[in-house]
């Protein structure tokens, strides 16, 4: 992220302990509310709208406007739960991304200083993937799944169906870069391609 980076750690921090303080907010993903959750997700959007200016302010849209388009996503999302106190348990989970965050900072950083020979980065890679279904993609089907339950309907839970598809591409799309880069670095195209979310 752009931002502070202590912030993502305060994210998931946050969803654990709303999580261990209401866990019905895994359940009734609609109408579960904790002071907690909610608190975390008011925080999460104040972030995500930091993170928008600061990228705007420094001239960096056009290089970052993937992260611009997540974080429209991610904002229009936590508003459903700020404004109408709804879903704040989808809010809170979509947050547990932060622990995969961890090992693909890590991953980042070893990649920066040119360590992709190192021990250390071989073992991240195999902890990375398994984090990212356990915390990225496992979360990301079961909310897609309850969210299914809005299709067709004229309801905020069909925007935020809309919104979670859209994420959903975009994991996967993020899914295969990483699986190419580091199981399959012969069919990575050239610098100019360079998996910008992953690497930077």
């Amino acid at each position: 992220m752009m931002g502070d980076s202590t912030v993502p750690k305060r994210h998931l921090l946050g969803a654990w302990e709303s999580l261990w303080q209401t866990p019905e907010l895994l359940v009734e993903i609609e109408t579960a509310w904790s002071l907690s959750g909610y608190l975390l997700v008011c925080f999460s959007a104040g972030y995500f709208i930091h993170d928008t200016v600061d990228i705007v302010v420094s001239h960096q849209a056009r290089a970052s406007w993937e992260y611009l388009v997540h974080h429209v996503m991610a904002m229009g999302a936590f508003f459903s739960g700020i404004f109408w106190s709804s879903f704040v348990g989808g809010g809170v989970l979509t947050l547990l991304v932060e622990v995969s965050n961890i090992f693909l900072t890590i991953r980042m950083m070893m990649k920066i200083n040119n360590a992709q020979d190192l021990l250390l980065y071989r073992v991240n890679k195999y902890v990375n993937l398994v984090m990212y279904f356990l915390f990225r993609l496992a979360p990301q089907a079961y909310l897609t799944s309850f969210f299914l339950q809005y299709a067709g309907q004229r309801t905020l839970g069909t925007f935020l169906l809309g919104i979670l598809l859209m994420l959903d591409v975009m994991i996967l799309i993020y899914f295969s870069r990483l699986l190419r880069s580091d199981f399959c670095p012969g069919l990575v195209p050239g610098q100019q391609h360079k998996d910008k979310f992953l690497t930077e």
